[in-house]
């Protein structure tokens, strides 16, 4: 389905009926990853799960109009306010995670759940060297090997299902001009339900940032998982379900 929102066009598929998610991607790829990443976290009665791609990449073109990460979270602001009446729950993968935090900053009561996972954050330090915890030297290409550090062939098939092939669909240009001008505003509290998950051999985003949120937003909940990298959503997937699941029952309990 496509959406307009002002003068951009946003591509999103949706499952199920009730509270609705918003679901973000992380740069570069498209809503396949997030949908096999967190539908089966998300799959519950009551729960309206939407998946969109973010601008610049799947298919959702990249507006002239759009010339910074600032101005993505303006459209993705216009976005939940469009797609539901009611306040939404918002999840972010990597970059989407960044984003995320804008938009709920900027959105305000539209916002009432925050759900980050392996959240890519200007503030990042102390991050990892790339450091498999099952290397498989022989499996898949760069891109893969540098992602997962679970190298196995189920995850070489997610790899090339859900991630490869939204990478060529990608708009270089409009990427580079956005991450040029990459700074959004996160700042303040935010009071609702959240979540913070991280992995602990996360070689892109690191885990010691997002452990530090939790000292800044009185209802998150913090996870670092053990043998977890930035692909995080394939590589533990039963744990992140519960999680995403406990969360879930926070933000949608009278």
């Amino acid at each position: 389905m496509i959406r307009t929102i002002a003068s951009s066009s946003i591509r999103f598929v949706e499952h199920g009926a009730g509270r609705p998610v918003v679901v973000l991607h992380g740069a570069g790829v498209d809503h396949r990853e997030a949908e096999v990443g967190f539908e089966p976290a998300l799959d519950r009665p009551g729960v309206r799960r939407i998946y969109l791609d973010l601008p610049g990449m799947g298919q959702s073109p990249a507006d002239g109009s759009v010339r910074s990460a600032a101005d993505v979270v303006t459209v993705l602001v216009e976005f939940v306010e469009a797609i539901a009446r009611e306040p939404v729950l918002l999840v972010g993968h990597s970059a989407g995670g960044y984003l995320a935090q804008a938009v709920a900053r900027s959105a305000g009561s539209r916002v009432a759940g925050l759900a980050l996972v392996c959240p890519l954050l200007a503030s990042a330090h102390d991050v990892p060297a790339h450091q498999p915890v099952v290397a498989a030297p022989e499996l898949g290409d760069e891109g893969f090997r540098d992602y997962f550090v679970v190298q196995t062939p189920e995850l070489l098939e997610r790899y090339e299902r859900y991630v490869a092939p939204a990478l060529p669909l990608a708009d270089g240009a409009f990427l580079e001009r956005t991450g040029a001008t990459w700074e959004v505003d996160s700042s303040g509290v935010f009071h609702g339900p959240m979540l913070v998950v991280a992995g602990r051999q996360d070689s892109t985003a690191g885990f010691a940032a997002a452990a530090e949120l939790v000292h800044q937003h009185p209802h998150a909940t913090l996870a670092v998982l053990d043998g977890a990298g930035h692909a995080l959503p394939h590589e533990q997937p039963a744990i992140l379900k519960a999680l995403l699941g406990e969360w879930l029952t926070r933000a949608t309990q009278p």
